[in-house]
Protein backbone atom coordinates (compact mmCIF):
# COMPACT_ATOMS: atom_id res chain seq x y z
CA UNK A 1 0.00 0.00 0.00
CA UNK A 2 1.62 3.57 -0.69
CA UNK A 3 2.17 6.03 2.01
CA UNK A 4 -0.56 8.58 2.72
CA UNK A 5 0.04 12.28 2.04
CA UNK A 6 0.69 14.32 5.05
CA UNK A 7 -3.00 15.74 4.93
CA UNK A 8 -4.67 12.95 3.86
CA UNK A 9 -6.52 12.90 7.18
CA UNK A 10 -7.71 16.58 6.51
CA UNK A 11 -9.06 16.25 3.59
CA UNK A 12 -11.20 13.25 4.31
CA UNK A 13 -12.69 15.04 7.41
CA UNK A 14 -13.16 18.19 4.89
CA UNK A 15 -15.35 16.05 2.43
CA UNK A 16 -17.45 14.54 5.33
CA UNK A 17 -18.14 18.24 6.42
CA UNK A 18 -19.51 18.71 3.20
CA UNK A 19 -21.81 15.28 3.63
CA UNK A 20 -19.45 13.51 1.58
CA UNK A 21 -19.67 9.64 2.25
CA UNK A 22 -16.21 8.36 2.30
CA UNK A 23 -16.90 4.74 0.27
CA UNK A 24 -13.33 3.33 -0.08
CA UNK A 25 -9.60 4.64 1.39
CA UNK A 26 -8.21 4.14 -0.68
CA UNK A 27 -9.61 3.70 -3.77
CA UNK A 28 -8.25 0.05 -5.68
CA UNK A 29 -8.42 -0.12 -8.96
CA UNK A 30 -6.93 -2.76 -12.04
CA UNK A 31 -6.95 -1.94 -15.02
CA UNK A 32 -5.06 -3.93 -17.62
CA UNK A 33 -2.78 -5.73 -15.23
CA UNK A 34 -1.72 -2.26 -13.72
CA UNK A 35 -3.04 -1.62 -10.01
CA UNK A 36 -3.75 1.67 -8.79
CA UNK A 37 -4.49 3.62 -5.23
CA UNK A 38 -6.56 6.53 -5.79
CA UNK A 39 -6.66 8.49 -2.48
CA UNK A 40 -10.49 8.51 -1.65
CA UNK A 41 -13.28 7.55 -3.51
CA UNK A 42 -16.25 9.20 -2.01
CA UNK A 43 -20.27 10.18 -2.80
CA UNK A 44 -22.81 12.08 -2.27
CA UNK A 45 -26.83 11.51 -2.45
CA UNK A 46 -28.45 13.90 -5.11
CA UNK A 47 -31.53 15.17 -5.56
CA UNK A 48 -33.70 11.44 -6.38
CA UNK A 49 -34.12 12.05 -9.72
CA UNK A 50 -30.11 12.43 -10.17
CA UNK A 51 -28.97 9.54 -8.00
CA UNK A 52 -25.61 9.94 -6.33
CA UNK A 53 -22.34 11.48 -7.33
CA UNK A 54 -18.99 9.73 -7.27
CA UNK A 55 -15.92 11.40 -7.28
CA UNK A 56 -12.02 10.25 -6.72
CA UNK A 57 -10.02 12.65 -5.03
CA UNK A 58 -6.08 12.11 -5.31
CA UNK A 59 -4.27 14.54 -2.50
CA UNK A 60 -1.38 16.28 -2.70
CA UNK A 61 0.79 18.87 -0.16
CA UNK A 62 2.64 20.63 -2.43
CA UNK A 63 5.48 21.35 0.52
CA UNK A 64 8.51 20.42 -1.45
CA UNK A 65 11.05 23.17 -2.74
CA UNK A 66 10.30 22.86 -6.26
CA UNK A 67 6.30 23.15 -7.07
CA UNK A 68 7.29 22.79 -10.56
CA UNK A 69 8.52 19.04 -9.82
CA UNK A 70 5.94 18.25 -7.28
CA UNK A 71 3.40 19.37 -10.12
CA UNK A 72 4.67 17.54 -12.72
CA UNK A 73 4.60 14.02 -10.37
CA UNK A 74 1.44 14.90 -9.37
CA UNK A 75 0.33 15.74 -12.86
CA UNK A 76 1.41 12.21 -14.50
CA UNK A 77 -0.45 10.49 -11.86
CA UNK A 78 -3.62 12.52 -12.34
CA UNK A 79 -3.78 11.67 -16.27
CA UNK A 80 -2.92 8.03 -15.38
CA UNK A 81 -5.70 7.81 -12.90
CA UNK A 82 -7.96 9.66 -15.36
CA UNK A 83 -7.67 7.32 -17.92
CA UNK A 84 -7.84 4.48 -15.56
CA UNK A 85 -11.27 5.81 -14.54
CA UNK A 86 -12.17 6.11 -17.58
CA UNK A 87 -11.74 2.66 -17.91
CA UNK A 88 -13.08 0.95 -15.17
CA UNK A 89 -15.25 3.32 -13.19
CA UNK A 90 -16.62 6.06 -15.83
CA UNK A 91 -18.97 7.26 -13.01
CA UNK A 92 -16.80 8.87 -10.78
CA UNK A 93 -14.91 11.84 -10.96
CA UNK A 94 -11.29 12.46 -10.74
CA UNK A 95 -9.99 15.29 -8.54
CA UNK A 96 -6.74 16.60 -7.28
CA UNK A 97 -6.60 17.92 -3.68
CA UNK A 98 -4.28 20.55 -3.07
CA UNK A 99 -3.78 22.75 -0.19
CA UNK A 100 -4.87 26.80 -0.11
CA UNK A 101 -0.89 27.79 0.08
CA UNK A 102 -0.26 26.08 -3.14
CA UNK A 103 -2.94 27.07 -5.27
CA UNK A 104 -2.09 30.90 -3.90
CA UNK A 105 1.34 30.59 -4.98
CA UNK A 106 1.69 28.57 -7.74
CA UNK A 107 -1.57 27.58 -9.15
CA UNK A 108 -2.38 30.95 -9.99
CA UNK A 109 0.81 31.28 -12.27
CA UNK A 110 -0.37 31.64 -15.75
CA UNK A 111 1.81 28.68 -17.04
CA UNK A 112 0.00 26.20 -14.11
CA UNK A 113 -3.42 28.15 -15.21
CA UNK A 114 -3.17 27.51 -18.75
CA UNK A 115 -1.74 23.30 -17.80
CA UNK A 116 -4.90 23.36 -15.59
CA UNK A 117 -7.23 24.17 -18.25
CA UNK A 118 -5.58 22.67 -21.15
CA UNK A 119 -5.62 19.15 -19.26
CA UNK A 120 -8.87 19.79 -17.68
CA UNK A 121 -7.60 19.12 -13.99
CA UNK A 122 -10.62 19.54 -11.52
CA UNK A 123 -9.33 20.61 -8.16
CA UNK A 124 -10.58 20.15 -4.60
CA UNK A 125 -8.85 23.51 -2.40
CA UNK A 126 -8.59 22.67 1.30
CA UNK A 127 -7.26 24.53 4.26
CA UNK A 128 -5.00 22.16 6.37
CA UNK A 129 -5.63 23.94 9.12
CA UNK A 130 -9.68 24.83 9.21
CA UNK A 131 -10.04 20.90 7.67
CA UNK A 132 -12.16 22.43 4.96
CA UNK A 133 -12.61 22.66 1.79
CA UNK A 134 -12.14 26.33 0.22
CA UNK A 135 -13.11 25.75 -3.07
CA UNK A 136 -14.02 23.61 -5.90
CA UNK A 137 -13.14 24.18 -9.20
CA UNK A 138 -14.53 21.72 -11.88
Amino acid sequence: MAAKDRFHAVVKIALEKEQWKITDDPLRLEVGGTKFEIDLGAEQLLAAERGNEKIAVEIKTFLSDSPLTDYHAALGQFLNYRLALEISDSTRILYLALPVSAYSTFFKREFAQISLERYQIKLIIYDPIQEVIVQWIP
